[in-house]
C-alpha cells in the first residue's frame, strides 16, 4: 500500500472547521413555542436577576446563567471564532409577521458583544466585566427555518451588513443545490456539513467506532475546504446531571467531573486545519478501508510541519508506504512525532469512571522521512507530523 504527498498548493487554503458555540442544540434558539425561545437580553446582567426560562424542545428548565455573554466568553477562553445564532421570529410551531419585527434586536445583541464600553449595550457587557469588546465576525440568521413564511422577509442581511459591514451572514437555506434568491456570506448545509454526527446504536455514548467514521468524513470535507469554509459536530456539550436528551455528545460533565468522547479526541486531529495549506494525497490501494489528507501547517511556535492523517476504517493492520515530493524544505525527524487513536473494541466509549480509555496516544516518529513504510493499526486514526526544517 502508498500515500503519495506532492508539493503543496497555495491556492487551496483549509478554511475554518469549528463549531458552533450553541451547546443545547439550534432549536434551544427557536423554542417549540416563542414564547419560550432563548432570549439574549434576558441571559445578561447580573445572574441572580436573570429569569430564566423553560427549554420546551429539549423539555428542561434553564436558569440563564449560561447565557450569551458566558457563551462569548467561553469562545474567547478556547480561542474559537464564536458563531452567534438569532432568532428572527420563528419557534417550531409559530412565527411573528414582517410587520410586527425589527432587526435592532439583532443589532443590539452585536452591539453588546463589540460595542463600546459607552455605548447602550456594550456598557452592559462593561459592568459585568468585560470592558474589552468580543471578537463576533459569524452570525446565524435563524435555525434551520428556511421556508417557513417570512423567512426572506424576516432576514436581517441588509441592516446587519449596514451596520457592520465585516459581519459574515449565515443564512438557514441550503445552496449546494440552487442558487439563492437573498444575500449570503455562508450558507447552512444542515443536513452533512452544519450537523454531522454519527449516532444511534453505531454511537452508544460516544465510541471509538463514531469517531473513526467522522474522522473519514472530516478528511473529505478537508480535502474540499476551498468549499466548506466550516462544519460542526452536533451537539457539543452534555450535562449529565440532567439526563441525556441526544447521544452522543462531544464532551460531558457532571458537577465534578469532565470527558470528551472519542470523537472529542478525534476533533483535535483538526485543530491545525484552520489556515492551512491543502497538499494533494493519493491512496494507492485495493482497500477501501483507508481514508487520508495531507497539510502543511505552522506550530503554536511558528514551525512547519507536514501532517499525514490516515484513517484505517478496517479490522486488518495496513502496511503503508508514505512517498513525500516536492517540498521546499527538509525533513527535521528529531521534532517529528505520530499520534494514534485506536481501542481494543469498536465500541469502547469513555466515561467518567474510565475517562482516558479512548485517547490518542503521540510517539517520536525518530526515522521520519520523504520515504518511509509505516504500520496503521486496525481500527485506528493516525496523524504523522513531520517537522520540516
Amino acid at each position: 500500500m502508498k500515500i503519495t504527498v506532492l508539493r503543496r498548493i497555495p491556492s487551496l487554503p483549509c478554511e475554518t472547521l469549528e463549531s458552533p458555540q450553541d451547546n443545547r442544540g439550534g432549536c434551544f434558539v427557536e423554542g417549540e413555542r416563542l414564547w419560550n425561545a432563548f432570549r439574549w437580553t434576558a441571559t445578561v446582567g447580573p445572574w441572580e436577576e436573570r429569569p430564566g426560562h423553560y427549554g420546551d424542545v429539549w423539555n428542561y428548565w434553564s436558569d440563564d446563567g449560561l447565557g450569551y455573554f458566558e457563551f462569548l466568553q467561553l469562545a474567547e477562553d478556547l480561542g474559537a471564532a464564536p458563531v452567534w445564532v438569532i432568532n428572527n421570529g420563528f419557534s417550531h410551531q409559530d412565527s411573528v409577521d414582517t410587520a410586527n419585527i425589527a432587526s435592532w434586536d439583532a443589532l443590539d445583541s452585536i452591539e453588546f458583544a463589540r460595542g463600546s464600553a459607552d455605548s447602550t449595550w456594550g456598557s452592559v457587557r462593561a459592568l459585568m466585566g468585560h470592558p474589552e469588546p468580543f471578537t463576533l465576525e459569524y452570525m446565524a440568521i435563524g435555525n434551520e427555518d428556511c421556508g417557513k413564511n417570512n423567512y426572506t422577509a424576516n432576514y436581517f442581511y441588509y441592516a446587519i451588513k449596514n451596520a457592520y459591514p465585516d459581519m459574515n451572514i449565515i443564512t438557514n437555506c441550503d445552496a449546494s443545490g440552487t442558487t439563492l434568491d437573498h444575500p449570503a456570506d455562508f450558507y447552512d448545509f444542515h443536513a452533512f456539513v452544519s450537523e454531522y454526527a454519527v449516532w444511534q446504536s453505531d454511537a452508544g455514548k460516544g465510541t471509538l467506532l463514531a469517531s473513526l467514521a467522522e474522522a473519514a468524513f472530516l478528511i473529505g470535507l478537508e480535502k474540499n475546504s476551498d468549499i466548506v469554509g466550516m462544519a460542526s459536530h452536533a451537539p457539543l456539550l452534555v450535562n449529565d446531571n440532567i439526563g441525556r436528551r441526544w447521544n452522543p455528545d462531544v464532551i460531558a460533565f457532571n458537577s465534578s467531573y469532565v470527558y470528551g468522547t472519542p470523537s472529542y479526541w478525534m476533533q483535535r486531529y483538526f485543530r491545525e486545519s484552520s489556515g492551512a495549506i491543502l497538499n494533494p494525497a493519493t491512496v494507492q490501494s485495493d482497500l477501501s478501508s483507508l481514508a487520508a489528507s495531507a497539510i502543511t501547517y505552522k506550530s503554536s511556535d511558528n514551525s512547519s510541519y507536514l501532517k499525514i492523517k490516515v484513517v484505517n476504517f478496517g479490522s486488518d493492520t495496513v502496511n503503508l508506504q508514505i512517498s513525500v515530493s516536492g517540498l521546499a524544505s527538509s525533513m527535521n525527524a528529531l521534532d517529528s512525532f505520530t499520534t494514534v487513536l485506536t481501542s481494543d473494541d469498536l465500541m469502547d466509549e469513555n466515561s467518567f469512571s474510565n475517562p482516558t480509555k479512548v485517547v490518542p496516544v503521540q510517539t517520536a516518529l525518530t526515522d521520519a522521512n520523504t520515504q518511509m513504510d509505516v504500520v496503521i493499526q486496525p481500527h485506528s486514526f493516525t496523524s504523522f507530523d513531520l517537522a520540516l526544517a
